[in-house]
């Protein structure tokens, strides 16, 4: 570990705007011929179906189905994904789901309307989306509570099928995935993944049903497919890789700090991880902890290379200068480990979720707080929000005109109308008015 060392800043020094400028750079390489295989499967489970996602699935996952049925996992498998898994897991599941679920049910956006003097009621109706695609990567890779988190707001919010597709590489099925997937009340789920998966949830095959938003993490080609699909179905959002912005005050544990940071640089080596903090000698502390504790992580490799390359150690002014950058970086996840968290965060404008406290580490929301652990990452949080109900929800306006108020509109939309040049706007709405 000598020779291992995490960027180190400072507010303090003249070049910091233009360091923590590179710092956080992060543009996900756009490969052309990535761009133009994805569309080529587009176009071939638009055209072939059934027959290009069986292709593609035997030369791709190396495994070849039965049948068109056997793309599709019977309910019974997932019953006995859900009985296979420990009682412990089992439990933990369970607990998590219930928290996921409790807490979607206080985003529900409720229907609304209002009676002017003249009678003419306005309002909004809300109505869920009818069916939702969901992915969910497959492989190494096994994510539970993704499936929690995409699937359990979905359903919260009245989505009437929720179609889950995910990869069997030969042929093998995760039961965590599975469990997770019967517990959170996934109507459908497929064996398929990749660009094609996509491609079939938004195209629709004669097995595979057509969704109106397909949700969901995935690796380039999944990305790149869902960027191509949008317009056709509603997209989540292209996410970037994992990121934690802590701001100490120097009183927590360093040891809990080095460990908050290893949550996140362990998901891959393009992850970020950074400390805020006023007392050099803090930092000059977590990153002995760093360097004691690093070796003995299992992902020690990958977060070595992720805390190498992007993660960074930053002196500030104080803590209010913290916030500052924090609102400039706005991080996928923030922690506030301070002693009044509170004071803080009323300050605080652009992050993805908020931990308050030091015993609020960031991985009890990845897994079970509540709160949806799929954020806005790269920046992103300056203008979106985390996966919610509301993202599975439609919004219509209701526009009921009594006799009288329609005479009134009338008369406005009549000027209106009239200067954009839109003579039959006006006439229309000029049969309305009241002689």
């Amino acid at each position: 570990m000598a020779d291992f060392a995490m960027n180190r800043l400072s507010t303090a020094e003249a070049s910091f705007d233009a360091a923590l400028h590179k710092l956080l750079a992060w543009n996900e390489q756009q490969d052309s011929s990535v761009h133009q295989r994805v569309l080529e499967i587009i176009a071939r489970i638009r055209k072939e179906g059934d027959a290009a996602l069986l292709e593609y699935t035997e030369r791709f996952d190396h495994f070849k189905p039965e049948s068109l049925e056997s793309l599709e996992i019977p309910r019974a498998e997932l019953d006995r994904a859900l009985a296979s898994v420990s009682e412990t897991l089992r439990a933990a599941l369970a607990m998590a789901a219930q928290r996921i679920r409790a807490y979607a049910e206080h985003q529900k956006v409720q229907p609304w309307q209002f009676t002017e003097a003249d009678g003419t009621l306005l309002g909004q109706r809300v109505t869920a989306l009818d069916r939702v695609g969901l992915y969910v990567p497959g492989g190494k890779a096994a994510y539970p509570s993704s499936v929690l988190m995409n699937a359990i707001p979905a359903k919260v919010a009245g989505v009437r099928e929720l179609v889950m597709a995910v990869p069997a590489p030969n042929g093998e099925l995760n039961d965590l995935v599975l469990a997770a997937a019967n517990l959170a009340g996934v109507d459908r789920v497929f064996r398929i993944g990749g660009a094609q998966a996509i491609a079939a949830l938004a195209y629709g095959t004669a097995s595979v049903p057509a969704v109106e938003k397909i949700v969901g993490p995935g690796n380039i080609y999944v990305a790149t497919a869902k960027k191509l699909v949008f317009g056709q179905v509603g997209i989540d959002m292209i996410a970037g890789p994992s990121e934690i912005l802590v701001i100490c005050d120097g009183q927590t544990d360093p040891d809990w700090i080095a460990a908050d940071l290893f949550s996140q640089a362990e998901h891959d080596e393009d992850a970020q991880a950074i400390l805020l903090c006023p007392d050099p000698s803090y930092l000059n502390a977590v990153e002995a902890s760093i360097r004691r504790m690093l070796p003995h992580m299992e992902r020690a490799g990958v977060i070595r290379a992720s805390l190498g390359r992007r993660g960074a150690l930053i002196q500030v002014s104080s803590l209010d200068e913290a916030v500052e950058i924090a609102n400039r970086i706005a991080p996928e996840h923030l922690e506030l480990s301070v002693a009044e968290p509170e004071l803080l965060l009323n300050r605080v404008r652009n992050a993805g979720a908020v931990f308050l406290g030091r015993h609020t580490a960031e991985a009890l929301g990845d897994y079970c707080a509540g709160p949806n652990h799929v954020l806005p990452t790269a920046g992103t949080a300056r203008f979106s929000s985390p996966l919610g109900v509301y993202d599975f929800q439609k919004r219509t306006s209701i526009i009921h005109c009594s006799s009288a108020g329609a005479s009134e509109l009338g008369k406005v939309a009549s000027v209106l109308a009239r200067g954009e040049s839109l003579t039959a706007h006006a006439r229309s709405a000029e049969f309305r008015i009241r002689g």
